[in-house]
């Protein structure tokens, strides 16, 4: 009799245990939304259904503009991110192994293994220095601490994209004497693109989301959404943090379903 295939799902506790740890993942996610509808002051304890705290965040400038001010820089530093990790991509795969290769692999996802904390004490002292010879203090330290640590986010699954792909309609168009560029521009860059889409969601994603980075190199009136959040918990906790927080919850998942759509459709 033959044996049959080994099948983790097959498992004795395989149900329990996903079971459970969907539950401490996401339950605390369905706590959060449900709390955000209180028409009491109240965290714990429900008072009936209310979207007061909603209008009450909506109506926050402060919190207008820390919204505004997150997407303008996870927008940006996702955009630079991504083109970056592109060229580091192509240089790193549409090239013959040699010596030093996987330690410039290693190079690009470095900020993934440094403790963020560590990353964000160096751009502190770094950006300071700058301040200080410039006299500059806008948003363009955020950016590029934030284009910097996504880099190899959005690298990871172009790279992925590029290992994946079949060479032979490149090198066809190689010997029907297209240059590079229009090699790229009309038969990498199209096989390419769910990579290139996936990458990018992934940088804003994580550029929307950082608060520790953010934290260390913003200056006064600088805050992000989620630095101002933290604030406020530090102060006073009102569910009005959940009405801001279930509305980036939502923000955040639409963006991923949009960039999903758009890749399965130019897939």
């Amino acid at each position: 009799m033959a044996e049959r295939a080994f099948d983790v799902r097959r498992q004795r506790g395989f149900t329990t245990i996903a079971v459970l740890c969907f539950v401490a993942l996401y339950a605390p996610m369905v706590m959060l939304v449900f709390y955000a509808f209180n028409a009491g002051n109240s965290l714990s304890d429900w008072q009936g259904f209310s979207l007061r705290w909603f209008v009450s965040a909506f109506s926050n400038t402060q919190v207008i503009d820390a919204s505004i001010r997150s997407v303008q820089i996870a927008s940006v530093a996702a955009v630079i991110s991504t083109v970056a990790a592109t060229m580091a991509a192509l240089a790193t795969t549409r090239t013959p192994p040699y010596p030093g290769l996987t330690f410039k692999y290693a190079f690009i996802n470095q900020p993934l293994m440094v403790p963020e904390i560590v990353t964000a004490v160096a751009l502190l002292i770094f950006f300071a220095q700058i301040k200080v010879a410039t006299g500059y203090a806008g948003l363009g330290y955020l950016i590029a601490a934030h284009t910097a640590f996504c880099v190899p986010f959005a690298y990871l699954p172009i790279r992925a994209r590029l290992e994946n792909m079949d060479l032979t309609l490149e090198r066809a168009a190689a010997d029907l004497y297209a240059t590079p560029l229009k090699t790229f521009r009309y038969v990498t860059l199209p096989l390419l693109w769910p990579g290139v889409l996936a990458g990018l969601m992934l940088a804003f994603v994580i550029s929307l989301d950082d608060v520790v980075i953010t934290n260390f190199v913003k200056s006064g009136g600088q805050d992000t959404l989620p630095t101002y959040i933290l604030g406020q918990i530090r102060r006073q906790v009102t569910p009005e943090m959940n009405a801001i927080s279930t509305a980036f919850l939502l923000l955040s998942i639409l963006i991923v379903t949009l960039f999903f759509l758009m890749a399965k459709r130019r897939a």
